[in-house]
């Protein structure tokens, strides 16, 4: 996000770049987040989220530091594609992280205050780069490289803060580097374990120095039955790209200064979170997770044909309005989304690779969705609008799909029409 409020700051105009090298550096991003993802999940396993997920966070603070020293379009591209091949693997990991810790209809809530950290740094970061972007000139220093700097240090010490504090897992709970602040006995530890057990009869222990195959691999990613998730995913999610890249931009081009752009463009980032956790609610309380998700894909596509209709035909103020409640629907669906993958996942093991493939689906989206804002489009961009709404609507076919596919089993299994291999129970999932 902060490379928005950069492009506020004359960022662009700075390294002589235009809008379709910034759309190709972020498509570079997005690439390298997508080669290393399943890798990643695999070292994650191997290794345990307290060592792997600092160490990530660690190093994407520091290449982002380092995009201080930017000063031409190759240097921009290179720093682009370093932090998404550094950034590969943190949410899958965090979100299988927690889904060894609670139970199938605590999930979506934990998932959805995960994404908090990613909706509500939307909505800080112009908060941020309003009062940063006053520092331009400092010490010789451009307000934009202010913006890496600061960010990019408090990373780090983010990252210092997850190596010291961030427990392992219910069977390994004390943080690597400290006792932690949440301390488990072994009896609460014993608890712990049990309520996990009873919620799910085949949990096995994961997230802690366990080897995932490549069999298990190829096996995770033929399960057909699955891909409709993939697919539904990669199409709405693209969607998100270009509102958080050219948000900012758009409500300046409304004849709003620099400093009010940024913080209005914040009010859409601050909804959107409430929004996530709303649709996370009722989807544990329900435990329809299949209808929680199109619902949230109907309320975004319903908002983006609305702003697409009355854009044109009213004042700055509606306008921003407009702008504002495409940004708050445009991820409802996301960590709903997320937990019903991993609810009709089986062994962990199994999990951690859907959860890279389900993740990967969606950087390839918005790896794609980086191209739905052209310069010709400027700079209200009603085309890609309608990009937009053609794309949230495919996805919420593919949502239907991915349910009635879910529904159609269980019936087959009830009705004792699906065999599998003797030991083994039939798979029974979450629609």
């Amino acid at each position: 996000m902060n490379l928005a409020s950069a492009l506020t700051g004359g960022f662009a105009t700075d390294i002589r770049v235009n809008q379709d090298t910034i759309n190709l550096g972020n498509q570079l991003m997005f690439l390298g987040i997508v080669v290393l993802e399943i890798p990643s999940n695999m070292l994650l396993q191997k290794i345990g989220p307290r060592k792997w997920i600092s160490a990530q966070v660690f190093v994407f603070g520091l290449i982002a530091v380092m995009q201080v020293f930017i000063k031409d379009r190759k240097g921009f591209l290179a720093s682009r594609m370093f932090l998404g091949l550094a950034e590969a693997g943190y949410i899958p990991g965090a979100n299988y992280t927690l889904s060894t810790w609670y139970t199938k209809r605590e999930l979506s809530k934990r998932v959805a205050i995960l994404f908090f950290g990613m909706f509500g740094g939307n909505a800080l970061s112009p908060l941020l780069a309003s009062g940063i972007l006053k520092l331009d000139g400092k010490q010789g220093i451009k307000g934009w490289q202010w913006l890496f700097l600061l960010e990019g240090l408090f990373t780090m010490v983010v990252s210092i803060m997850l190596f010291l504090l961030l427990p392992g897992s219910p069977d390994v709970p004390k943080p690597l580097g400290s006792k932690g602040f949440i301390r488990f006995s072994e009896s609460e530890q014993e608890v712990l374990q049990k309520r996990l057990e009873l919620d799910d009869k085949e949990r096995r222990p994961g997230a802690q120095g366990m080897h995932i195959p490549l069999s298990v691999v190829w096996k995770t990613v033929r399960h057909y039955r699955r891909w409709p998730h993939y697919v539904s995913t990669f199409a709405v999610f693209s969607t998100w790209s270009p509102l958080t890249t050219y948000t900012p931009s758009i409500i300046m081009a409304l004849g709003f200064d620099r400093i009010t752009a940024n913080a209005l463009a914040a009010v859409g980032a601050s909804l959107a979170c409430v929004v996530v956790f709303l649709f996370a609610y009722f989807s544990d309380w329900t435990n329809k997770r299949g209808l929680s998700v199109i619902s949230a894909h109907a309320c975004y596509l319903i908002t983006l044909i609305v702003a697409r209709s009355l854009h044109p035909h009213v004042g700055k103020w509606s306008r921003w309005g407009l702008w504002t409640a495409v940004n708050s629907f445009a991820v409802g669906y996301h960590p709903v989304a997320l937990s019903w993958v991993q609810l009709n996942c089986r062994d962990p093991r199994e999990k951690s690779i859907a959860i890279a493939m389900w993740v990967m689906s969606a950087i390839t989206g918005l790896m794609v969705g980086t191209q739905y804002y052209r310069g010709d489009d400027t700079p209200f961009y009603s085309n890609g609008l309608r990009t937009q709404t053609i794309a949230v609507g495919i996805g919420m076919v593919f949502a239907i799909l991915q349910t009635t596919i879910y529904i159609i089993h269980n019936k087959r299994v009830a009705q004792g029409k699906h065999t599998v291999a003797e030991g083994k129970r039939p798979r029974i999932y979450v629609p």
